[in-house]
């Protein structure tokens, strides 16, 4: 392992899909998060490592990780492992962000833990990190107005680009959401949920 390496890591994982075609999906909000993070750090996110584009920068003791699994969504959990195996981090110094269709849209949830609600790539998370206990961001995703048709199946839905009249505020979650993950850095994850859950 890199001498570099050996320094207490972050890690802060946005799950999305690689290529153009799924840019500016719902289910890309985590690597939306993680480009906000890279701006405001001026971090470039273009290493390849685990089958992830990472970036990274030392903040004191503490190396923080950016990461974008190019393994798709379903099976971040390879790349995540992976990353854990060569870095040594805790899965509890692991903020995974993801899109979340059960909160509205705008919505933002921190967790210490718990079970994935069947969102895949979190469930592919748990899996390869083989805990529930690995904090997380949600970004809410539901419409304000639920459509009339059920949402039984959400792949097209997850999948669609959103609408016209939802940019403002989605721009608006994914500064939150940097903000959120910063102060997760920052202040721990106490302080972070008591400032961006509601």
């Amino acid at each position: 392992m890199d001498p570099s390496q050996s320094i207490p890591g972050r890690l802060i994982l946005g799950l999305g899909n690689p290529g153009a075609e799924y840019a500016d999906t719902r289910h890309n909000l985590g690597f939306r998060v993680v480009d906000e993070l890279a701006r405001r750090w001026s971090c470039a996110v273009d290493r390849l490592e685990c089958n992830s584009l990472i970036g990274e920068r030392s903040s004191g003791e503490v190396r923080v990780v950016l990461a974008k699994p190019l393994t798709y969504m379903n099976r971040s959990g390879h790349a995540v492992r992976c990353l854990r195996e060569l870095r040594g981090f805790e899965p509890s110094s692991a903020l995974v962000v993801y899109d979340e269709i059960h909160l509205p849209l705008g919505r933002l949830r921190l967790r210490g833990g718990g079970s994935p609600g069947g969102h895949r790539g979190m469930e592919s998370v748990v899996s390869g990190l083989r805990t529930d206990q690995v904090p997380r961001l949600r970004l809410g995703i539901a419409p304000d107005a639920p459509a009339e048709q059920p949402m039984e199946n959400l792949v097209p839905f997850v999948l669609a680009a959103f609408e016209e009249g939802e940019h403002a505020a989605v721009d608006a979650m994914i500064a939150r959401a940097a903000s959120a993950c910063e102060a997760w850095l920052d202040e721990g994850l106490e302080g972070a949920m008591n400032r961006f859950n509601g």
